[in-house]
C-alpha cells in the first residue's frame, strides 16, 4: 500500500514538486509537467513523452540530454490533459518541431491528439508515435490496438538519441516508428497496487498464484497460474515473446536488447536472478543480447510484478540505443553538457481567461450554472470512492479521483468567472477548460468537450429557453460522440444519449423544463444501471471485458449522478 501522502487528490502534483526540487540539474517545472533544465541548439526536434503519474521513472525521470525534451505528467494513472501536453511541448520546442510519444491508451490518445491539433494551429510541426508493445492486450494482427508498457523506454531512447544527433522531425519519427514495430513486451504480477488513500489494491492475486498479462495501471491479468521458480518465470517470459517476432526478424544471429522491468515491489536482486536465465535462454535460441537493462524502468506504484521487453535491433537502432543519455533516472555513456535554461522556482500561473460582454439576463443564469457546478462537485465528492472502486473492477481505479479533480477545478473556475461578470456561455467554456486541464484522462477530455459545446450554443447574449438548452445538450452529446464511442460500448455515452433524447422529447411534449430535466435524469440513471450487463468495447476495460460484466460503467454512473444533482 501507499503509506506516505497528504491529500490523495494532490499526490501527483506534490510528487512532481518534490521530483523537480531533487533534480534541478536535469529538469524544470513547466505547465503540465517538466522540461529540460538545459538548452538545445535551435532547430532540434523536441521529443515530448508523457502519461499518468505513478510509473516513475517514467515519465519525468527520462527527461534530459540524449532522451526526452519534456514530459507531460497526468494525475495518478490518468493521461495528462491536452493543455498539459501542449504546455510541455511549447516549453520544450526549439524550432525543429515536436514528436509526441506515449503509451497507447484511450485517454492519452484523446489528449495528445488534441494537443497536437492545437500546436499545429500555432505553427509548431507535430508528429506522433504511440507505443504498442504489450503482446497480450490485442492480437498480433491488431498491433495498433495494443497498450504501451515497458517498451516505452526503447522507443523514447532511440527517438531522443536521433533528435540529439540533429536529425529532422520526419527522420526522428521514422526511427521511433521502427523501434516500436520491433519491440514486444509481456508481464506478470504477484499482487496489485494501491493508490494513495485506497484501502484495497486495484486487484488481488491469491497467495502462491500469479496474474499473467497485467497492465501498468492496475489492470488485472488475463489469466492466472501458480508462481513458478525464477527459472520458470524466465522461460515463460522468453518463450512467449519468441513466439511472436517482428516482421523480418529471425532469432538466429539477431541482436536484441532485453529489458527486464520491475513494477515496484520486486527488487533488484530478484530481477538479477531472473535475468540470469533470460540471457541464457536468449543465447540458447541463437539471439545476441546487446546492452540489456535490468531494474525499475516503468513501474506501477507498489505492484509486485515483472515484465520482459525484447527490442530487436538493426544497425541504426543499435547505434541510437548505445548513444549517450543523461537524465535523473537513466544514464548511458557521457552526454555533452548543455547550457542551462534560466532558473524558475515555480511553474508560471496560467493567465485568467478573459471575459467578454454579456447581457444581465445571461449573467443571472451564469450564477445558476455556477451553483450547478458546485452541486456537481458535492455529488462527485460524495461518490468518489464508489466510482474508483467500480472503475478498478476492469480498469485502473482512477475515475473517482479524476472526476473530483475536474469537478473541483470547474467549480472554482466558474465561481471566479461569475465574480468577473461572465455570461452563461463564458462560464461554461471557462469551466470546461479548467475541468479538462485538471482532470486529464478520458473523462477530462470528454467532460471538457461537453461543457464547451454547452457554452458555445448557449452564448452570453440572453436567458436561454428550454428549447435552446435542449439544443445545447444535443451539441454536447455530438461533441462526446465525436470521440468514437456509441451506445452499447459501455461508456458514458450509454447514459448521455438517453438523457439527450428524453429531454428533447419531454420538452416537445410540453413538459415544464424542470420536469423534463428530471425525467431525462431518471432515464440516464436507468441506462447507467443497464450498463452492468454490457461487455465494454472501448477504453482500458475492453482488455478485461468479461470481468466488467455485472458492474455498471463508472463514466455512465457519474454522468447520471451529476445530471440528477443539478436538477434542482
Amino acid at each position: 500500500m501507499t503509506r506516505l501522502f497528504n491529500d490523495p487528490a494532490d499526490f501527483a502534483d506534490q510528487a512532481t514538486e518534490g521530483f523537480v526540487a531533487a533534480n534541478r540539474r536535469w529538469v524544470r517545472r513547466v505547465h503540465g509537467g517538466v522540461a529540460r533544465a538545459t538548452t538545445s541548439p535551435d532547430g532540434t526536434v523536441a521529443v515530448v513523452i508523457g502519461g499518468g503519474s505513478g510509473h516513475y521513472p517514467a515519465f519525468g525521470g527520462l527527461v534530459g540530454p540524449g532522451l526526452a525534451a519534456g514530459a507531460a505528467l497526468g494525475n495518478l494513472f490518468a493521461s495528462p490533459s491536452a493543455q498539459q501536453v501542449a504546455g510541455v511541448a511549447r516549453a520544450a520546442d526549439h524550432g525543429g518541431g515536436v514528436l509526441l510519444s506515449y503509451g497507447n491508451y484511450a485517454g492519452d490518445v484523446l489528449n495528445f491528439d488534441a494537443a497536437a491539433r492545437t500546436l499545429e494551429q500555432e505553427g509548431i510541426p507535430v508528429r506522433t508515435v504511440r507505443v504498442t508493445d504489450d503482446v497480450v492486450s490485442a492480437p498480433a494482427d491488431r498491433q495498433h490496438d495494443r497498450r504501451g508498457i515497458a517498451g516505452d523506454l526503447c522507443v523514447f531512447k532511440v527517438a531522443g538519441a536521433a533528435a540529439e544527433q540533429g536529425r529532422d522531425l520526419d527522420a526522428v519519427t521514422a526511427v521511433a516508428e521502427r523501434a516500436n514495430e520491433r519491440t514486444r513486451s509481456f508481464g506478470v504480477a504477484f499482487s496489485g497496487c494501491s493508490l494513495p488513500g485506497a484501502d484495497e489494491p486495484l486487484f488481488t492475486v491469491p497467495e502462491g498464484r500469479m496474474a499473467i498479462g497485467m497492465g501498468i495501471h492496475g489492470e488485472r491479468g488475463i489469466d492466472e497460474t501458480d508462481v513458478p521458480s525464477a527459472d520458470g518465470l524466465a522461460d515463460l517470459l522468453v518463450s512467449r515473446l519468441l513466439d511472436e517476432l517482428p516482421t523480418g526478424v529471425r532469432v538466429d544471429g539477431a541482436r536484441v536488447v532485453p529489458v527486464l522491468n520491475g513494477l515496484g515491489s520486486v527488487k533488484y536482486e530478484e530481477l538479477f536472478v531472473v535475468y540470469r536465465s533470460v540471457q541464457r535462454l536468449l543465447v540458447d535460441a541463437g539471439a545476441v543480447p546487446v546492452e540489456p537493462e535490468v531494474g525499475e524502468l516503468v513501474t506501477s506504484f507498489d505492484m509486485a510484478g515483472v515484465s520482459l521487453t525484447l527490442f530487436w535491433l538493426d544497425d541504426e537502432l543499435e547505434e541510437l540505443w548505445a548513444a549517450p543519455a543523461d537524465t535523473p533516472a537513466y544514464r548511458k555513456g557521457g552526454a555533452t553538457p548543455q547550457e542551462r535554461v534560466p532558473a524558475s522556482d515555480a511553474e508560471a500561473d496560467l493567465e485568467a481567461v478573459p471575459v467578454g460582454p454579456a447581457s444581465d439576463a445571461s449573467r443571472a443564469v451564469a450564477a445558476d450554472v455556477a451553483a450547478a457546478l458546485a452541486a456537481t462537485r458535492a455529488v462527485i465528492d460524495e461518490h468518489a470512492d464508489e466510482l474508483g472502486r467500480i472503475d478498478a473492477v476492469a480498469g485502473d481505479g482512477d475515475h473517482g479521483i479524476g472526476m473530483q479533480r475536474g469537478a473541483h477545478a470547474a467549480d472554482e473556475a466558474a465561481a471566479d468567472a461569475v465574480a468577473r461578470g461572465a455570461g452563461l456561455g463564458s462560464v461554461l467554456r471557462i469551466a470546461a477548460d479548467a475541468w479538462s486541464d485538471r482532470a486529464g484522462g478520458t473523462s477530462g477530455a470528454i467532460w471538457g468537450a461537453g461543457l464547451e459545446a454547452l457554452g458555445r450554443v448557449l452564448g452570453d447574449d440572453e436567458r436561454p429557453t428550454g428549447a435552446r438548452v435542449a439544443d445545447a445538450v444535443h451539441a454536447a452529446t455530438e461533441a462526446v460522440l465525436a470521440f468514437g464511442a456509441v451506445p452499447g460500448d459501455k461508456t458514458m455515452v450509454d447514459a448521455l444519449v438517453p438523457f439527450d433524447s428524453v429531454l428533447r422529447e419531454r420538452l416537445e411534449a410540453g413538459d415544464p423544463f424542470a420536469g423534463a430535466w428530471r425525467a431525462a435524469a431518471d432515464a440516464a440513471r436507468a441506462a447507467a444501471d443497464d450498463t452492468a450487463a454490457m461487455l465494454p468495447r472501448k477504453g482500458r476495460a475492453r482488455t478485461h471485458a468479461d470481468q466488467a460484466v455485472g458492474t455498471v460503467d463508472p463514466g455512465a454512473l457519474s454522468f447520471a449522478l451529476v445530471v440528477a444533482a443539478v436538477a434542482p
